[in-house]
């Protein structure tokens, strides 16, 4: 790590963790539409869409975000960060509209905060528009630092209350996860699970700690791996998620010094 920091700064860093997050989040949301995914449908009913068509639409969808995906590792633009992240919040939001609870939203922040942050990260002030089709980089300069770092700053809060409250309401995904892995009380752990996801939440957004945003970067790309289901591929979905954590990480200053006593001195 102490080698990688010496050839790249702290936005090269972020650019590429939310870069590489950001396609593969893409490319294994599209791998479900390949692989057919049954929930997938209740989504689609929003529209009106029947069980059958649905299935026949999704390995359409699919490969349209796994291009996407791949463009944005190979040639990334603001036009398709825009994109991911319109589709992302909209795809997120079609869960509460189609019966779920709200945190099933919120908890996928990452899946929309990720290009986000990038745009911001790689953008002047008043140019999220410009230069669409253009390949994208960090922009120099301690401002889209500080702005990308306070949105991951929400970004986080929010993916984490989300997963929190998820696990306070018992979701069923959960509990099956916690029971396959062998507790015999996974209500039980499912709330000391949420408490501690919660209050992670709210200091990470007053008064982050690198290594408390470090820790629950392990934490949760490691409790994730245990999906009940296609393992891999919920695990590459959700790297908006661990890229938006990771990014936070590079992006905050060492010692955590709020930005705004640092104005000169981190960047």
């Amino acid at each position: 790590m102490d080698k990688f920091n010496a050839t790249l700064s702290k936005e090269n860093q972020a650019y590429y963790t939310l870069r590489i997050a950001a396609a593969l989040c893409f490319i294994g949301h599209g791998s479900f539409g390949i692989i057919g995914k049954e929930i997938w449908c209740n989504y689609f009913g929003v529209f009106g869409i029947g069980h059958d068509a649905a299935f026949k639409i999704m390995p359409w969808l699919g490969s349209v975000d796994i291009l996407l995906g791949l463009t944005l590792l190979f040639y990334p633009t603001k036009a398709v960060l825009w994109w991911l992240v319109v589709w992302a919040a909209v795809t997120a939001f079609l869960r509460p509209m189609s019966g779920e609870p709200i945190p099933e939203f919120i908890e996928r922040a990452g899946n929309f905060g990720a290009p986000l942050t990038l745009l911001v990260l790689c953008s002047d002030k008043r140019a999220l528009f410009k230069g669409m089709f253009s390949s994208v980089k960090p922009v120099a300069g301690a401002n889209p630092s500080k702005n990308a770092a306070r949105i991951l700053q929400v970004v986080v809060f929010l993916l984490l209350i989300g997963h929190g409250w998820l696990n306070l309401i018992e979701k069923k995904g959960l509990m099956g996860q916690y029971t396959a892995l062998g507790f015999s009380r996974p209500g039980m752990v499912a709330h000391l699970a949420g408490m501690f996801e919660i209050a992670a939440a709210c200091l990470i957004l007053f008064r982050p700690l690198r290594p408390l945003i470090f820790a629950l970067l392990i934490w949760k790309a490691g409790t994730e791996l245990f999906y009940p289901h296609w393992e891999m591929f919920e695990w590459i979905e959700r790297s908006g998620s661990y890229g938006s954590l990771l990014a936070l990480w590079v992006l905050l200053p060492q010692g955590n010094v709020p930005f705004k006593s640092r104005h000169s001195a981190v960047y």
